[in-house]
């Protein structure tokens, strides 16, 4: 296997519903593939790093109800090394250096907005080579890296 097959990528969704379903279910929903077809592809797909296999954890359950961007300025030739830094806390969910007006983004997850305005200005501020942020309160996700794929992998299933 090179690249994923049309099948490959329906099973890949379905597990993206559901990432405990059972081979035998997957192949029920598939229809046209057995449960031992399931598991070979499901492990294969591991096995190359197109799929991982792990928990999520969803963040308001655990009261992690406050979601941020902040957009980062910084002094030249410090992008990575603050990018890196600003990855090691753990109330940041994603890091990426960028181009433009902003040369590092990152996202939070907080529990207050007070919690979010004191790790943005006391934590993130103080990092060394940080000129200036700006965060960006997020009141409500529709779409998130956890269950992304590719555009026009997926055909119309006949229903």
């Amino acid at each position: 296997m090179d690249k994923p097959d049309c099948t490959d990528w329906e099973i890949i969704a379905l597990l993206n519903e559901e990432g405990r379903m059972p081979s035998t279910e997957i192949a029920r929903r598939l229809g046209n593939v057995s449960a031992r077809t399931v598991t070979n592809r499901i492990n294969t797909l591991t096995e190359k790093g197109i799929i991982n296999v792990r928990a999520i954890v969803n963040p308001e359950p655990v009261g992690y109800n406050v979601m941020a961007d902040v957009f980062i300025e910084v002094e030249p030739g410090r992008v990575r090394e603050v990018a890196r830094k600003t990855a090691e806390f753990p109330e940041v969910t994603y890091v990426a250096c960028a181009t433009g007006a902003t040369d590092v983004s990152i996202s939070l997850r907080v529990r207050s907005i007070e919690e979010m305005f004191n790790f943005v200005s006391e934590k993130i501020g103080k990092i060394p080579g940080v000129t200036r942020t700006q965060s960006y309160l997020l009141p409500l996700k529709i779409k998130d890296f956890d269950t992304w794929m590719p555009p026009n992998v997926l055909k119309p299933r006949d229903e």
